[in-house]
């Protein structure tokens, strides 16, 4: 090992040795320059004090406990009731002014794998389209410009990748000519990382001799990222006012819905958030509620049975309000929560997470969680919201996740197409069509973004009786 090796080695040791994390570099003779280099860089790029200090508090689940008592149901502008304090139709022209006016642009977040579906690849390049075999970004980029192309304004998308999804995010956008979308427009960051950690002894797990086991910090690490990107300087230059938050995997998002958009305007929120109704009280999802005014979610897993159970005097489920991580921004708001270095607290979760043994270097795959991860969440947001608003949207309309791979029960790709095939036939039907029971249809966003649009351009007495692409 060279002089200039050893005293980089040293200069390591000497940061890592107050916090018990040497063995980050007990491998260090083993590598070449190249892997010392990434290894250095890894290990400087880590706030070890912070690392130290998320595993040694545990968190605070008698908080949980004491949040989930003092929980009640939301503000919420809910489907039984468009029309009391903001009507649905004041509500929509308020949106579309916002659109016409250039001051909305989009968030995109796409860090994710396709592993579980199956697909060795980012999740936004998964085929979803019924008929037309589209990716999950195409559809995205075109209902994006369809609603630019409505409103005659150009909509930036701000994309969040992860470090390993980034490389073939930005060659796929590039190989397809960003589906149409201005290359001024498209603005690609990637999130960040933090170390997984071992559960039992709080050491930072190598996932490779010259290598952490680094994992992207969450969709809460949006925040941060874009600000660190300049995506937040480019929502100044441009005049971007509130921005529309949603993530990959939903093919049935109404992007930059002017409904919504309207509502979350009407009332002066800073964050305002879609739900679903919960179909039963254990429901996998986020629960979005309200603690002395202001809102919060409290993730399935930590929900009290009991309180999960509350019924309010209708017999309706208390807590109702399911997440499905749509949002709607103020853009001075975030510019606020990205100076704050407290806005997002991590979450830890225990995972199974491969590792070098540090004391033989053999690479060991865990039968059992082994590992902490710590994740930031976007709704996290929410309690530092002055002002914050939860809109009820109709799942059957809105939401189609595509998280599980084909035969399983739920969320799956089959569900997700065969929702929007339902939601087609519907349009079709609206706009004086017919489809034949049991055939597919699919309509391009760009062909039409509602069922009026699609009457204006609908022969009346269409009748489809084979697999048809509307573009």
């Amino acid at each position: 090992m060279s002089t200039s090796a050893m005293d980089v080695r040293n200069d390591l040791l000497d940061g890592l040795r107050p916090y018990g994390q040497e063995h980050l570099v007990a491998f260090w003779d083993r590598l070449d320059e190249s892997q010392r280099r990434s290894l250095a860089a890894e290990i400087r790029g880590v706030d070890l004090a912070l690392v130290t200090r998320l595993y040694r508090d545990p968190g605070l689940p008698e908080a949980i406990r004491d949040l989930a008592d003092r929980a009640s149901s939301p503000p919420a502008v809910r489907l039984a009731d468009r029309e009391g304090r903001f009507a649905s139709e004041t509500a929509r022209r308020r949106g579309e002014e916002a659109l016409r006016a250039g001051t909305v642009g989009a968030i995109l977040v796409a860090g994710g794998q396709g592993t579980r579906l199956g697909f060795q690849h980012p999740k936004g390049m998964f085929p979803i389209g019924p008929v037309s075999n589209k990716s999950l970004f195409q559809l995205h980029v075109e209902k994006l410009l369809a609603v630019a192309r409505r409103y005659g304004v150009r909509i930036p998308l701000y994309l969040m990748t992860s470090p390993a999804t980034h490389d073939e995010t930005v060659e796929y956008f590039a190989a397809h000519r960003r589906f149409g979308l201005p290359e001024d427009d498209l603005h690609v960051f990637c999130q960040g990382t933090m170390p997984a950690v071992d559960a039992a002894t709080g050491r930072i797990l190598l996932d490779r001799l010259d290598h952490l086991a680094l994992s992207p910090d969450g969709h809460g690490g949006m925040l941060a990222a874009l600000a660190r990107s300049g995506g937040l300087d480019d929502c100044r230059r441009r005049g971007i006012e509130h921005l529309f938050y949603f993530q990959v995997d939903n093919p049935l998002v109404e992007v930059c819905g002017a409904a919504f958009l309207g509502y979350h305007l009407a009332a002066g929120s800073e964050m305002t958030t879609q739900v679903v109704a919960k179909r039963f009280p254990q429901e996998k999802v986020g629960n979005v509620l309200a603690v002395e005014g202001r809102l919060r979610v409290i993730e399935y897993s930590d929900l009290p049975d009991d309180v999960a159970q509350r019924r309010a005097p209708d017999g309706s489920l208390a807590i109702w309000a399911g997440s499905i991580a749509v949002h709607a921004f103020e853009v001075r708001f975030l510019e606020r929560m990205a100076a704050s270095a407290e806005a997002l607290p991590f979450h830890r979760a225990k995972k199974k997470v491969p590792y070098v043994d540090p004391a033989t270097g053999t690479r060991i795959e865990p039968d059992k969680p082994n590992a902490v991860k710590f994740e930031r969440f976007i709704f996290d947001l929410m309690p530092s919201a002055r002002h914050a608003l939860v809109v009820e949207v109709d799942p059957a309309k809105h939401f189609a996740p595509v998280k599980n791979a084909s035969g399983e029960p739920s969320d799956t790709p089959e569900s997700a197409k065969a929702q929007m095939v339902a939601l087609h036939t519907a349009w079709l039907a609206q706009a004086g069509g017919d489809v034949a029971p049991g055939v597919p249809v699919e309509i391009s966003p760009l062909f039409a973004m509602d069922a009026n649009e699609l009457a204006a351009k609908l022969t009346p007495g269409t009748r489809v009786t084979s697999p048809a692409y509307l573009a």
